[in-house]
């Protein structure tokens, strides 16, 4: 499934691929199915994610900005081309420190 008009065999730039919007988090679906999903997001400044848990682990990847991104209440500087994991069930949050742009890619356990 692709919500998005991101085709697949086709070259895109990810800073280019979601627009921020003053005030908000945009959010554009890059794939979605029964493995996993990837999202691309626009973080105004001063925008976060409260915390939450996700039964499954998530990597976060910084495409523009930085973020701090919390992980069982610790704080992690993330900037440009890093990245992070968030293990599954554990708490996190995101925060942003000036407007970023992240890539999410959340991929389901199957037992």
């Amino acid at each position: 499934m692709n919500d998005s008009n991101i085709l697949s065999a086709s070259v895109y730039q990810l800073k280019d691929s979601v627009n921020y919007a003053e005030g908000s988090i945009v959010s554009k679906i890059v794939r979605k199915n029964e493995g996993g999903n990837v999202t691309l997001f626009a973080f105004a400044e001063g925008q976060n994610l409260s915390e939450h848990t996700a039964p499954f682990d998530a990597m976060v990847y910084i495409v523009e900005g930085e973020a701090n991104v919390i992980i069982n209440k610790k704080p992690h500087h993330l900037k440009e081309g890093s990245f992070i994991i968030m293990p599954a069930d554990a708490p996190h949050a995101v925060e942003a420190i000036s407007k970023f742009k992240m890539l999410l890619i959340m991929i389901q356990n199957k037992g």
